[in-house]
């Protein structure tokens, strides 16, 4: 039902694929003046097939931020599938963060070359171009920086139809990996949101912080890498994708036929598309003005706050880390004086991928519960994860599940999906997007699907002590977690 869903929905948009045109768009658009279209892409499988399409069918433009690109299956089809668009022409520009980028320098270079594509990496202290004695000086001389990371995943398609939320560019967020996966959330949008956030792409694009690839491996002096590229050497990379990809044990022929599939009617569609007001929250290059300090907020932390101010009845959260600030402690607690319900999912220590970030949780537990806080933790083998594993052959032996989804639900009527995590990072370190919709229907479903991850089979109560589920020893490696001063970074 999900793909056909979706599948409904890509089908306003584009309209059958021997004539696809984002004109179908504009229409849609035009019918709902100053409203966006709003879709919650919950599962990994229809959200790889809504980028995919997309991206088969982008006309003029793909813009796109990641926190993570991995050289993993999925990240390579990406990879090779934004460059089929370059191939017909589609302009592509890229802003990846430099922290967790797993892309190998010369592939970097080759993609760059292309002439419809352009590549930029948001604050490069860390790996691309750096070599390792840089690195170690910029931690040394810049923390700060070396700590300010781009956060954002948007991914926007000829500046009408757009995508944001918690997935990065790897298998794992997508749930194709065979060990380990995330419980994650995205939406699909179409119309006035739009706008904003390709405006805000255009600021991180101009922004002194995204630095052309090319320029990080010029070889001049000891601090950048000299890594170059030949016309010969850029051929063979764009061959060695397409062949990638043209690979059935890369790329099933089911998920691609899914991929091309187009049904023959959108009157479902049209019942499920939660148009209205929605805004495109997000935070400046940078976060915010402090370069020494770090604290300092930004206009994401300000926006999620307003909106708890605003509850009068029930807040529930998903955030795969709890780690709240002296500031987000008064907020939730006076959201409870005044009578609300706040329920919160995180992740547990049998589930999470962060110790130092569950370690700042672990301290903080009890505390949080005393002050009223109905708090939940994800299992690593929740009863759902076959709901969210539907696709074709699956591992034999299921994968750890943990929690990645950051959403938010405000008294049943406004919706939070994004990235933000509910810790000192990214309230002051991190630049952060999102979208909040103003609709109860969907706002309801959101809620009920955070629910669904509440329930007893799929999440511990943390009022009774979870990490007995765990071995002694890595309760043991995670006290000494709790003994570093690390919360600011957290």
């Amino acid at each position: 039902m999900q793909r056909l869903i979706l599948a409904l929905l890509l089908w306003i948009a584009f309209g059958p694929a021997a004539a696809a045109s984002l004109a179908v768009v504009d229409a849609q658009i035009a019918a709902h003046p100053g409203e966006t279209g709003a879709y919650v892409l919950d599962t990994g499988e229809e959200a790889l097939l809504a980028r995919a399409w997309l991206t088969d069918h982008a006309e003029r433009s793909i813009e796109v931020q990641y926190f993570i690109w991995s050289t993993d299956n999925i990240g390579i089809l990406a990879a090779e599938a934004l460059l089929r668009a370059a191939d017909r022409g589609v302009k592509v520009r890229v802003i990846v963060d430099d922290m967790l980028i797993d892309v190998p320098d010369k592939t970097l270079l080759a993609l760059a070359r292309h002439p419809n594509i352009e590549i930029r990496i948001y604050n490069p202290m860390h790996h691309v171009g750096t070599p390792f004695y840089k690195r170690a000086l910029n931690v040394l001389t810049d923390f700060r920086g070396v700590n300010q990371r781009m956060h954002d995943k948007t991914f926007i398609v000829d500046g009408k139809v757009a995508i944001t939320g918690g997935r990065n560019m790897a298998d794992e967020y997508f749930n194709y990996d065979h060990a380990y996966n995330f419980r994650d959330r995205d939406a699909l949008l179409l119309g006035g949101a739009v706008n904003t956030m390709q405006a805000s792409f255009a600021a991180f694009w101009d922004s002194p912080l995204a630095v052309p690839v090319a320029s990080r491996y010029d070889g001049w002096g000891l601090m950048k890498k000299n890594v170059h590229v030949d016309d010969a050497e850029v051929q063979q990379v764009f061959k060695d994708l397409h062949d990638y990809a043209r690979s059935p044990e890369n790329l099933a022929p089911e998920v691609r036929e899914a991929i091309n599939t187009t049904p023959e009617s959108f009157d479902r569609l049209a019942r499920e598309l939660a148009w209205g007001r929605v805004e495109f929250i997000h935070d400046i290059p940078g976060k915010n003005d402090n370069r020494w300090r770090l604290n300092g907020g930004g206009q994401t932390s300000a926006a999620l706050a307003q909106l708890v101010e605003t509850a009068r009845e029930s807040i529930v959260i998903e955030s795969p880390y709890l780690v709240l600030s002296d500031k987000a402690l008064a907020l939730f607690k006076a959201a409870v004086a005044r009578g609300v319900r706040v329920r919160i999912l995180t992740n547990s220590l049998a589930s999470t991928d962060n110790f130092p970030a569950f370690s700042g949780y672990r301290n903080q537990r009890r505390k949080l519960l005393n002050m009223g806080l109905e708090i939940h933790e994800y299992k690593p083998d929740p009863a759902n994860r076959t709901i969210l594993m539907s696709r074709v052959n699956p591992p034999d032996t299921p994968p750890v599940f943990a929690l990645h989804a950051k959403s938010m639900v405000v008294d049943g009527r406004i919706a939070y999906i994004g990235t933000y995590n509910l810790d000192p990072r990214s309230e002051n370190l991190n630049t952060e997007v999102g979208v909040v919709v103003h609709h109860p229907v969907l706002a309801r479903q959101v809620q009920a699907l955070i629910e669904a991850d509440m329930q007893p089979e799929n999440s511990w109560n943390a009022a009774d002590e979870p990490d007995q589920y765990v071995p002694l020893t890595k309760r043991g490696q995670m006290r000494l977690w709790q003994l570093l001063p690390l919360k600011p970074v957290l």
